[in-house]
């Protein structure tokens, strides 16, 4: 939607991306944000963690570190910081990169905590540096290469869906059974009836909607377990460098700095997706600020014991799927994460999302996503000899 405003007597059009909405409104599409890309937020600190061997109250640290990360990087890409030229001000959320598991695990158990925090850091300065050179590349992505991209970032996140609606993790007994695939039917369909019949308002926040009808449902099954609720603590405060100063390990930058380069692609085809959903178009400059915004939160990142940062390609398919395209939205999102990362009871209470729950939201989210990009390439004149 875009609106008419009219500033000394000329009419100037407002775009959709820049639309400020109700408090209200505000928070509830933000929180649907947030939930849609809370679990691949937390996996990562839970696969480093245990793969380190790190106790318990390490490992609550990491997951509050990054949720306030994620909020701070997400801050950064959908509001800019000014005339330096950071962040594309589009409805993009940041969370940490998954490239960079394995090279963190290598790391830390060769060389420390400290050592992954020094790659982190020189990772996110050289992507800083290097992003005015790499979006020179941009031309290289015509119609049909955007559309390709799109619809493989869908289809690959395709399979964490169907993971989710099968229990969350193939060790568990009930892995794969027919309650937790039915509950997963249920919000999936439950989501779909209620963006196809109801109106307005109500079929922006169907996946919210389908995501507590799945809960409701949960709990009496017994696939819901709050018990985490209880055992967390109230606040928790991210302190810079609270493992201590970072160490510097020659191998651990260039392996560090290979993640955020292939970050760097993902980065560039969730942007592009973007600008094809919301009808913006994408150019070098505003792609070098949301490549600088990777860059910066990275740093951050670093500098609060947290990971590598890009753009979330979950969020994305909820962008099309809701058509609300304001930054404002997803930068209230960024707020609500900061939040959960400060206070670890409200994160424990998303966390206890029953996985077939989010199974059946993921499966219309990564849908649409490859939906759209199906969509972009029946643009492309394939008679075109430089499109095939």
């Amino acid at each position: 939607m875009q609106e008419s405003l009219s500033v000394d007597g000329q009419a100037k059009r407002l775009h959709s991306v820049d639309e400020i909405l109700p408090w209200g409104q505000l928070f509830v599409y933000g929180l649907q944000h947030v939930l849609a890309m809370y679990a691949g937020a937390v996996a990562v600190p839970l696969i480093v963690s245990a793969a380190l061997g790190l106790r318990q109250d390490q490992l609550i640290y990491l997951i509050n570190a990054d949720l306030f990360t994620c909020g701070v990087a997400t801050l950064i890409q959908t509001l800019g910081l000014g005339r330096i030229r950071v962040g594309i001000k589009i409805p993009l959320i940041q969370g940490c990169a998954f490239a960079a598991v394995t090279p963190m695990i290598l790391i830390g158990k060769a060389h420390g905590l400290t050592a992954i925090y020094g790659s982190i850091i020189v990772a996110g300065l050289l992507t800083y540096l290097l992003s005015p050179y790499y979006s020179r590349l941009l031309r290289f992505f015509p119609r049909v290469v955007t559309g390709s991209i799109i619809t493989i970032i869908g289809m690959s996140l395709l399979p964490v869906a169907v993971k989710w609606s099968a229990g969350g993790d193939p060790t568990a007994k009930n892995y794969a059974s027919p309650l937790a695939i039915g509950l997963t039917f249920v919000v999936l369909l439950a989501i779909l009836l209620l963006y196809r019949y109801c109106k307005g308002f109500i079929s922006t926040v169907a996946i919210l909607l389908g995501l507590i009808v799945g809960i409701l449902l949960a709990i009496p099954l017994g696939l819901a377990d709050f018990s985490g609720v209880l055992r967390a603590g109230w606040i928790e405060v991210t302190t810079p460098f609270h493992y201590g100063l970072p160490t510097f390990d020659l191998a651990s930058i260039v392996s560090m700095t290979l993640v955020m380069l292939v970050s760097m692609v993902e980065t560039t085809g969730n942007v592009i997706a973007v600008g094809e959903i919301i009808d913006k178009p994408i150019t070098p400059d505003d792609l070098t600020k949301a490549l600088r915004a990777d860059g910066l939160s990275t740093v951050i990142g670093g500098i609060l014991n947290a990971f590598p940062y890009t753009a979330y390609a979950q969020n994305v398919g909820l962008v099309s799927l809701t058509g609300v395209k304001s930054r404002f939205v997803v930068a209230s999102a960024g707020v609500i994460l900061m939040i959960l990362g400060l206070f670890p009871k409200l994160a424990a209470i998303v966390a206890a999302i029953p996985a077939p729950v989010l199974g059946g939201a993921g499966l219309a989210l990564f849908g649409t996503v490859a939906a759209s990009g199906i969509k972009t390439l029946a643009r492309v004149k394939f008679d075109d000899n430089r499109n095939v």
